[in-house]
C-alpha cells in the first residue's frame, strides 16, 4: 500500500486551514502539520519533510508566506503552492523568485485544490532529478548534528536553526527566529579580547567563505565563553542567485584547544 502523501498547511486562519486539512484527508492526503508564520513554516518543514507544502501569502508573524517559501524551495527543495486572497503584478514578481508550483487565488474549489496539488506532485517528481537536493547538507544530519546551523537571509536576519544552536547560544528558539545574527551571535578574539567583526555583511558583499578557525570564543547571553570554530559561506539557489548565509558554528574540545595552542 502506498503511503499517503504529506502536506505542510501554512495558514493563520484557523477555519481555512481545517477546511483545508477535511478536504485533503478527503482525498487521502496527509496533513503533517498546521503552522500559522512564516519563520515557524521554515522550521517545521526540515522537521518534516512534507511531500509539499500548501502556503498563504499573507501571515502572522514576521515573514510573509513568499519568503518563507522561497527558503523552504530554496533550502530544502519542497514543493509550494501558494494560497492568497488577491493578486496583483508586484505580488506576482514577488511569487515568482520562490519558485512556486502553484498559485490558487481564494476563494478556491475543492477540485482546483487537489487537481493543483496532484500536477504539482507529477512536476516536482520530474523536476527533483536535476536539483541539488542538498543545498546546506542533509537536513536529517543537520537537524541531528552537534554543531550549530544558522541561516540568515541576506539582511542578517535568522531565518532557520537546527536544534543544537538553542543550546550553543542558550536562548530560545523564539528569541532567535527573526532577530539579527550580529545582536544574537557575539564572537570575540581570545588573544586580543576585541570583538570579532559580524562576517554575514561581508560573505554578502563579496561572495566569500569567512573561517575563524583559533582564537575565536562566541560569548553567549548568560556571558559565558565558549571556544569555537566559525565558517560563513554564502547560499546560492539552482539559478545561481545568492538567497542567503550559512554560520556554521562548532564548540572545541579541550583537546582541540590544546593542540591549537601548541
Amino acid at each position: 500500500m502506498t503511503a499517503a502523501r504529506q502536506i505542510l498547511v501554512v495558514e493563520d486562519d484557523e477555519i481555512i486551514a481545517n477546511l483545508i486539512t477535511l478536504i485533503l484527508e478527503k482525498k487521502g492526503y496527509h496533513v503533517s502539520g498546521k503552522v500559522s508564520s512564516g519563520e515557524d513554516a521554515v522550521i517545521r518543514a526540515a522537521d518534516l519533510h512534507p511531500d509539499l507544502v500548501l502556503m498563504d501569502i499573507n501571515l502572522s508573524g514576521l515573514m510573509d508566506g513568499i519568503t518563507a517559501a522561497r527558503f523552504i524551495y530554496s533550502l530544502f527543495h519542497f514543493p509550494v503552492i501558494f494560497l492568497t486572497g488577491y493578486c496583483d503584478e508586484h505580488l506576482l514578481e514577488r511569487a515568482k523568485a520562490a519558485q512556486p508550483y502553484g498559485y490558487l487565488i481564494k476563494p478556491f474549489t475543492e477540485n482546483e485544490l487537489i487537481s493543483n496539488i496532484a500536477l504539482a506532485l507529477h512536476n516536482h517528481e520530474i523536476r527533483s532529478q536535476y536539483l541539488d537536493r542538498f543545498v546546506i547538507g542533509d537536513t536529517k544530519k543537520i537537524l541531528t548534528a552537534l554543531e550549530a546551523v544558522i541561516v540568515t537571509d541576506l539582511k542578517g536576519r535568522i531565518v532557520f536553526i537546527n536544534p543544537y544552536t538553542t543550546r550553543l547560544l542558550e536562548l530560545m528558539e523564539k528569541d532567535l527566529m527573526m532577530k539579527s545574527s550580529k545582536t544574537m551571535i557575539t564572537l570575540i578574539n581570545t588573544q586580543t579580547k576585541d570583538p570579532v567583526i559580524d562576517p554575514v555583511p561581508e560573505v554578502v558583499q563579496q561572495m566569500i567563505v569567512v573561517t575563524h578557525e583559533t582564537n575565536t570564543a562566541l560569548v553567549t547571553h548568560n556571558g559565558k565563553q565558549k571556544p569555537v570554530s566559525v565558517t560563513v559561506r554564502p547560499l546560492k539557489d539552482d539559478q545561481n542567485e545568492l538567497f542567503g548565509v550559512i554560520v556554521i558554528l562548532r564548540e572545541k574540545t579541550l583537546s582541540q584547544i590544546r593542540m591549537a595552542q601548541r
